[in-house]
């Protein structure tokens, strides 16, 4: 006799645990899918506040830019150097050099009653000078030492006596031979001990390393030459 095949069938037990196994598939798709979703959203947010950050700072760097002044520095000496310059808005009319070779130094001076004589400016010829062709007279001329740009006579405690100085003046090249060197604290005034019979230089300017004095450079013409 032939045997007749038994189907075998599935305990409810069976299909609740594959059914649940499927729900935990499908379920676990979802939940990546959407965490995958959520994380674009936050890329494309953080992002985007970055790229506004972005555009934020550099129209703010443009503005910055365009309202600053156009300030071409010439020589700049930002400090600790002297070669820094403010810009230049206005005509410098020279009517003098003063050079000293040994530290080179070659700065123009201007007339004493010129707006721009100013020692925040340039180096300053004092009202009570003299100028050098001017027989048995003194002039005087006083600079910034220490930092900036406007620190031109920052060098000259390097100048020792029988240095040279050269002024050139109206087409001549006038040539002083420093004398004398001394100290004198600061007190708004300077005294000068010169030589009255002889036509001199005078310059001072700040002591070197020393807040609380200035020093006097006492210098007497030895030559003049036509330029």
């Amino acid at each position: 006799m032939k045997k007749k095949k038994e189907k075998k069938s599935i305990s409810s037990s069976g299909v609740a645990a594959l059914a649940s196994i499927f729900i935990i598939i499908g379920g676990f798709f979802i939940f990546n899918n959407f965490l995958h979703s959520k994380k674009i959203i936050a890329y494309d947010y953080m992002a985007n506040v970055f790229y506004e950050k972005a555009v934020e700072e550099s129209k703010k760097e443009e503005t910055k830019k365009e309202d600053e002044p156009n300030t071409p520095e010439e020589n700049k000496t930002e400090e600790p150097e002297p070669t820094t310059s403010p810009t230049t808005t206005y005509q410098i009319n020279y009517i003098g050099y003063l050079e000293i070779p040994k530290i080179n130094l070659k700065k123009g001076f201007l007339d004493i009653n010129d707006k721009d004589n100013d020692v925040e400016k340039n180096i300053y010829v004092s009202p009570n000078s003299s100028y050098p062709d001017v027989e048995k007279g003194n002039l005087i001329i006083a600079g910034h030492s220490g930092t900036g740009w406007k620190a031109f006579f920052n060098d000259l405690y390097k100048l020792n006596k029988d240095d040279l100085i050269y002024v050139t003046y109206k087409n001549k090249k006038y040539t002083y031979k420093i004398d004398n060197i001394y100290k004198q604290n600061k007190s708004g005034k300077i005294s000068i001990y010169r030589d009255y019979e002889k036509n001199t230089l005078t310059l001072v300017t700040c002591t070197n390393n020393d807040s609380k004095t200035q020093t006097v450079y006492i210098a007497y013409l030895t030559n003049t030459q036509d330029i």
